[in-house]
């Protein structure tokens, strides 16, 4: 017999408890960059999901913002000027004020739910968030909230979700990575990484699998935001060449003592990933149907 569905409270006590355990080390485990690297990175998939308009906004809520890689980098390009960030994680909340104290930034950070925004009617120009939607029990809920809070004529901007299609291939070279993994970390004379290493630990392993409840076909994830009452909506899929290469590279990277992993490799796998984005975006994203890409984003206003 297959154990019952989660309900959304489990969901939700599974994502804090997991997101707290995956604080403090978050940044390094995800490579997450505050300078010139992490804002380029940040203000092209902004640009490309409002279709190349990239202009700026007063309000913004950032939802699942972790330690805050889409604020405050937003922030410092001054394409927002008043950033309030939520997580649903204290851990993250946490995180995410040190970051901004570290900065320079003032930043309203604060722990809420997603389905239940702590925030009046109209509150916010933009509702923007990164690989948050598929960790959410109650999709309507939120995006009803999302749409709530918005001004009239503002906009939602939700990126790096996961597609249905996408997600599968992406598997072909994460196994093809865990078998190579012991001859690369020869090759490359690295350490096997120490149980736990850079999540949060043996709990945390236990509870990555439960944390992603959904994987999106793009009319599944724009369904949602239109049964809103959002207009415009729009649906576009990113990086497939990038991300095949870079789910191998970090697969690998897994199985390996960080500190013994040699400069060298950390540069090819960045400046790879960097090519292959260009072709991704030059080439293959205006061409393919957005349902293959590994990743999925989404533009809705109000």
């Amino acid at each position: 017999m297959s154990p019952a569905p989660a309900t959304a409270e489990e969901i939700r006590d599974v994502n804090t408890r997991y997101h707290d355990g995956a604080a403090a080390d978050y940044d390094a485990k995800w490579g997450i960059d505050f300078g010139e690297i992490g804002r380029t990175q940040v203000l092209g998939k902004l640009r490309k999901a409002l279709g190349g308009d990239l202009r700026s906004f007063d309000r913004s809520l950032e939802l699942g913002a972790g330690t805050g890689y889409f604020s405050l980098n937003l922030l410092q390009a001054g394409v927002i000027t008043d950033a309030t960030c939520t997580d649903i994680s204290q851990g993250m909340v946490d995180a995410l004020e040190r970051n901004a104290t570290a900065l320079g930034l003032d930043v309203d950070a604060r722990i809420a739910d997603a389905e239940a925004l702590p925030f009046e009617d109209a509150s916010f120009d933009l509702v923007l968030g990164h690989a948050v939607l598929h960790h959410l029990p109650d999709l309507d809920q939120a995006w009803r909230e999302i749409h709530r809070v918005l001004a009239p004529g503002g906009v939602a901007v939700f990126a790096g979700e996961p597609s249905h299609h996408g997600d599968r291939i992406a598997n072909v070279p994460k196994r093809a990575a865990s078998r190579v993994a012991p001859a690369w970390r020869r090759a490359m004379r690295a350490r096997p990484a120490s149980e736990g290493n850079l999540d949060g630990g043996a709990e945390n392993h236990q509870l990555e699998s439960m944390v992603d409840v959904h994987a999106f076909t793009p009319e599944q994830l724009a369904s949602g935001a239109r049964a809103a009452a959002f207009g415009d909506v729009r649906v576009r899929g990113e990086e497939l060449l990038a991300n095949w290469f870079g789910w191998a590279n970090r697969a690998l990277e897994a199985t390996a003592d960080p500190e013994t992993v040699p400069w060298a490799w950390k540069m090819y796998a960045f400046r790879g990933y960097v090519g292959l984005q260009h072709v991704d975006r030059v080439l293959l994203e205006p061409r393919l149907p957005s349902a293959i890409f590994y990743n999925l984003m989404i533009t809705a206003q109000k």
